[in-house]
C-alpha cells in the first residue's frame, strides 16, 4: 500500500508503455521494505521542458530514470552532470539533492557491460558493432571502450552523429580501433541495436540482420518485447542473443546506490 509519506521515483520517456523500470524498482522497494513507489510518466518531446519543471516542483520526488528520446535533452536541463553523464552528454538517472537541485548521470553503459558479464559474455578484446549514436549508444560506446574492447564500429542513419561519437571515443580511448559502419555488421564479435527501432511493429531493423552469422552475439537495449523481432531473426540464423532486460538488471543496484537506496546483499 502506498502511504502519504511515500517517496516517489519515476521513469520518463516517449513512448513509455514498454518500460520495465517500475516493476523492477517496486519489487526492490517491497523486498527491502522501502517506503517508495516508481511510476511511468509519459512526456512527449514538445512538452519536455514543461514536464521537467513539473518533476522539479514535486517535493516528494527523489529522482527519476530517463529513457528515449529524452536522454540528451535532459542532460541540458539538470543542474549538474557527473560521471558518464558529463562524458557522454546524456543522462538516464537523475537524483534530487538536499537543496532541491537535480544531478544527472549515465548508467546505461555500465549496466550493459555488467549485464553482459552476468550472462557470460566478456567485453575485453572483442570487436563491437553498435547501431545508433544517441544517448544509449553513446553510453554503450564509452563503457565498452572502458571495458577494454579492441575494435568499435558505429553505424547511424545520420552520418555526422556517428562521426562525432567516434571522435569523442577516440579522444578518451585513443588505443581502440574505430570505424564508421554501414548496415553490414559482419566481422564483429557483437552487434548491438542501440536505437528505438523495434519498439513498434513494422519498425524494421537498424542493421541488416540477414548478414549476421554465428558466433556473433546480437544484443538489444530495448526491453519490450523481451525478445524483439531483431533478436528472433538473429536467433533463427543461429546467432546467440542478449536481451535488453539484462542492461536494466545490470544497472539496478547502480541506480539504487545513486539514489542512496542500496541495501547490502545479505539483506536480500
Amino acid at each position: 500500500m502506498v502511504a502519504g509519506h511515500a517517496r516517489l521515483f519515476a521513469i520518463i520517456g516517449d513512448p513509455i508503455h514498454h518500460v520495465r523500470t517500475p516493476a523492477v524498482f517496486n519489487a526492490y522497494f517491497a523486498e527491502h521494505s522501502i517506503g517508495a513507489v516508481c511510476v511511468p510518466i509519459h512526456i512527449r518531446p514538445e512538452a519536455l521542458e514543461a514536464g521537467f519543471a513539473g518533476l522539479k516542483a514535486m517535493a516528494n520526488l527523489d529522482g527519476f530514470i530517463v529513457t528515449a528520446p529524452h536522454k540528451e535533452r535532459v542532460a541540458g536541463l539538470v543542474d549538474r552532470l557527473e560521471g558518464d553523464g558529463a562524458l557522454v552528454g546524456a543522462v538516464n538517472t537523475v537524483r534530487r539533492e538536499p537543496d532541491g537541485s537535480f544531478t544527472g548521470t549515465m548508467l546505461d553503459g555500465h549496466g550493459f557491460v555488467a549485464g553482459l558479464a552476468q550472462a557470460g559474455h566478456g567485453a575485453a578484446g572483442r570487436s563491437v558493432y553498435i547501431a545508433g549514436a544517441g544517448g544509449a549508444a553513446r553510453a554503450l560506446a564509452f563503457a565498452l571502450a572502458g571495458a577494454g574492447i579492441a575494435r568499435l564500429t558505429i553505424h547511424n542513419r545520420t552520418r555526422a552523429r556517428a562521426e562525432a561519437l567516434l571522435a569523442a571515443v577516440e579522444t578518451a580511448y585513443p588505443r581502440i580501433e574505430l570505424a564508421l559502419g554501414t548496415r553490414d555488421p559482419r566481422d564483429h564479435h557483437m552487434a548491438v541495436n542501440a536505437t528505438p527501432l523495434g519498439l513498434e511493429p513494422g519498425d524494421g531493423f537498424s542493421f541488416d540482420v540477414d548478414l549476421v552469422e554465428p558466433p556473433t552475439l546480437v544484443a538489444e537495449v530495448l526491453m519490450k518485447p523481451e525478445t524483439t523481432a531483431l533478436l528472433h531473426a538473429a536467433s533463427a540464423r543461429g546467432c546467440p542473443i542478449h536481451q535488453g532486460r539484462h542492461m536494466l538488471d545490470g544497472q539496478r543496484d547502480l541506480m539504487m546506490a545513486y539514489f542512496g537506496l542500496a541495501r547490502p546483499a545479505a539483506a536480500a
